[in-house]
Parts: C-alpha cells; structure tokens; sequence
C-alpha cells in the first residue's frame, strides 16, 4: 500500500470521527465536543488505525473521552464504512495526545510571565 493511499485514509479518518464528536453523534457521555483528532496514522495494510485524541481540558476528560471513544469504536467503524470504499474499515485504536493541553498551558504561562513583566515595568 503506498504512503499517500495510507496517508488520505488517515485524513479522511480524522476528518470523519472530528465531525462526529462536533455533531453530537456519538451518544457516550464521556465524548464531550472538546476532543479533538490530533492525527491518525493508518497500518500500511489499512487493518488498523492509530487515532490520536486531544483536549485543552482536563487529563482525566481526556481519559474519560478515550475510554467513550473505545466504547464507540464499533459504531465509529460502521459510520467510516458507509462513506470509505475499503474492503475493509480500519479498526480504531484511540491513544492520548497531550500537545492541546501542554500548548493552552504554555500559552497561559507567557500570558502569567507577560503581566507580571508589566507589573515590574509599569507598563500594565
């Protein structure tokens, strides 16, 4: 399978389960609208999919969300298989990925160092 096949699969992928967690269609409790589809890297057979989840929230949401994700993966699986034309959908694997959460907070550190800068300066 080639690289560029894998990689649109991937794509469309991520595409397709970030449009279900935005339009509420998966009904678990624990996918909230703030995960987010970081990347997917597919298995050059296509038998697997490796889907890397994000949130700015919570650790334990993110863990909680990729718990409903798993739980849902049968019903994300016949979603993907309606709109991909594969002999076979990928099974879904989802995993953490803190890139979300590590950026927020980095960000809201510079905001902290920034206004206390100005404090020093008079600036502010």
């Amino acid at each position: 399978m080639s690289d560029l096949r894998t990689e649109r699969v991937g794509r469309l992928i991520q595409e397709k389960i970030g449009g279900l967690i935005v339009e509420g269609k998966i009904k678990d409790p624990r996918v909230n609208p703030f995960l987010s589809i970081t990347r997917v890297s597919v298995s050059r057979d296509l038998a697997w999919a490796e889907v890397y989840v994000s949130t700015f929230r919570s650790e334990s949401n993110l863990a909680k969300g990729i718990e409903g994700l798993q739980s849902a993966a049968g019903f994300i699986q016949a979603q993907l298989a309606s709109v991909m034309r594969l002999r076979q959908t990928p099974r879904l694997r989802f995993h953490e990925d803190s890139g979300i959460k590590e950026g927020f907070d980095m960000i809201q550190k510079i905001d902290a160092l920034t206004r206390e800068d100005n404090e020093k300066t008079g600036n502010g």
